[in-house]
């Protein structure tokens, strides 16, 4: 199991060290949402950032040191404590947010039942960032998106956009 502060105080040495670690909340605002599921959400570092620019943000992980660090320091936000293949909120979000290597953190063979989970929450767009030298790749990944009922609109290499020319990192944008 994870550590949640432990975790969760690499990201604060970088931010400290002058490090902007909000790229991919940055990301995500660049879809104007007005809700997020950030699935996977781990500490919420991107769940909390999001919600700081006024935006309607629910997470989910399975980690309870994760969820409890979150709690810790965003009581207001809506924390879930769920798988999620099996996550079902009765609900759609304008944009659902995978952001740190989710789909790797996933039983090696699950990952399609994790995109259809996290799929049925997808009002408009899935997001997702993940390195792509641990064993599940752009091509399975787009499958699943694909039996999910998503199409893919866009892929980068970055955060930040840099176009995809392969290589070993991707953010997806997948279209409902």
């Amino acid at each position: 199991m994870w550590n949640g502060a432990e975790y969760q105080r690499r990201f604060d040495s970088l931010a400290e060290s002058g490090m902007d670690v909000h790229g991919e909340a940055a990301f995500v605002r660049a879809y104007a949402p007005k809700s997020v599921l950030d699935a996977g959400c781990g500490t919420g570092r991107v769940a909390i950032e999001l919600a700081r620019h006024g935006i309607e943000v629910v997470g989910a992980d399975l980690d309870e040191s994760m969820l409890a660090f979150a709690r810790e320091h965003a009581p207001d936000i809506t924390w879930v404590r769920s798988d999620l293949a099996e996550l079902d909120l009765g609900r759609t979000f304008d944009v659902v947010v995978m952001a740190g290597n989710v789909p790797l953190f996933t039983a090696p063979g699950t990952q399609g039942e994790l995109v259809a989970g996290v799929a049925r929450h997808v009002g408009k767009v899935l997001i997702a960032g993940f390195s792509l030298d641990r064993g599940y790749t752009v091509e399975e990944y787009d499958a699943h998106c694909a039996a999910a009922g998503l199409r893919l609109a866009e892929r980068f290499a970055t955060w930040d956009r840099e176009e995809f020319r392969g290589g070993s990192y991707a953010v997806s944008v997948h279209l409902s």
